[in-house]
C-alpha cells in the first residue's frame, strides 16, 4: 500500500509504535504523569536523595521531595487498537542529563512538564528537544497551591514559538494525562507525515 496515496490515513506513515519522551525539571510530575496514564505497572528506578547529592541537586520549591529517577520511568499505553506509545521518562536532575541522549534515540515526540512555580526548570528541556528537532508539547502541571496563569502568559514567559502546543494538565489524573499524550501523538503523526511528504517530493 502507498502511505501517501490519496485517500490514505495519517496513521498509515506511522509504525505501530511510538516512543514519546516526558521531561521537566525535578520534582515537576515526570513520574506522577507516567504511572498515571501506563496500562502496564510502570518501571521506575527511582532512588533516595542521598546527603553526597545534596550539594549539586536543585530541590528548591520540591524541598519535601525525597526521591528522585536515576534513569528513567517506562510506561505503555494503547490510544487506539494499532498505535501503541512507550512512554520513557527522563531524569530531572542535572547529574542525570548523561542519560537523555540514550533515551532521546528513536523518540518521535516528547511531552515537557513544566510547574508555574519554577518555569526556569523546564528550559534546558525546551531547548534539548528544540536543537534535536524533536516534536514536543509543553505541558502545565497544575499543583495545589500553585497559581493559575493564562497559557498566553505562560508562553510568553518560556518564549515558545507560535507551533509548539501549551496545554495545562494534572498529572494525577489519567484522563488528563492522556490528553497530553493524545496531543503529543496527533504532533508527532504531522511531522511524520510531513517528513514522508518531503522526502517524496
Amino acid at each position: 500500500m502507498d502511505p501517501i496515496a490519496p485517500g490514505g490515513a495519517a496513521a498509515d506513515l506511522l509504525p505501530v509504535a511510538l516512543k514519546i519522551l516526558v521531561a521537566g525539571g525535578f520534582g515537576v510530575g515526570k513520574t506522577t504523569l507516567v504511572g498515571a496514564v501506563s496500562e502496564i505497572r510502570p518501571l521506575r528506578t527511582e532512588e533516595v536523595l542521598s546527603e553526597a547529592g545534596r550539594p549539586v541537586d536543585r530541590t528548591a520549591g520540591v524541598e519535601a521531595k525525597s526521591t528522585t529517577t536515576v534513569a528513567m520511568d517506562f510506561g505503555r499505553i494503547d490510544i487506539r487498537g494499532d498505535l501503541a506509545v512507550y512512554l520513557f521518562g527522563t531524569p530531572g536532575q542535572d547529574r542525570f542529563w548523561f542519560v537523555w541522549d540514550e533515551l532521546a534515540v528513536g523518540a518521535l515526540g516528547a511531552v515537557v512538564l513544566a510547574d508555574t512555580r519554577r518555569l526556569d526548570e523546564c528550559f534546558p528541556s525546551v531547548d534539548y528537544f528544540e536543537r534535536r528537532g524533536i516534536p514536543f508539547v509543553v505541558a502545565v502541571n497544575c499543583f495545589e497551591g500553585a497559581g493559575t496563569y493564562p497559557l498566553q502568559q505562560v508562553r510568553t514567559a518560556l518564549d515558545l514559538d507560535p507551533g509548539i502546543p501549551l496545554v495545562q494538565c494534572d498529572a494525577r489524573s489519567r484522563e488528563s494525562a492522556k490528553e497530553v499524550l493524545v496531543a503529543v501523538v496527533q504532533l508527532a503523526l504531522n511531522a511524520s507525515e510531513r517528513r514522508a511528504l518531503q522526502g517524496r517530493s
